[in-house]
């Protein structure tokens, strides 16, 4: 069975979509965690909220996932 060329080129834009929302998310917690951690060092009781900011980004991740899905999904 021979595969058309529109499949490599569904397959590279689910690819790009979780692989740029996850380098995106990574560039996001990096700023947010250091700055996080930064204000734990000085106040203990910002444990919770800071957990939560840094946690916020991942989301990001879950989109592209949804995205790359949909692409899928679609197409087929």
């Amino acid at each position: 069975m021979a595969v058309g060329s529109e499949t490599g080129l569904i397959a590279i834009g689910a690819g790009l979509a979780i692989g740029l929302c996850a380098i995106a998310s990574g560039i996001a917690e990096k700023a947010i965690g250091s700055a996080a951690i930064g204000a734990m060092a000085e106040k203990e009781h910002l444990f919770g909220k800071g957990l939560i900011l840094t946690v916020i980004p991942e989301t990001i991740v879950i989109f592209g996932l949804v995205v790359a899905i949909l692409i899928i999904g679609l197409a087929g």
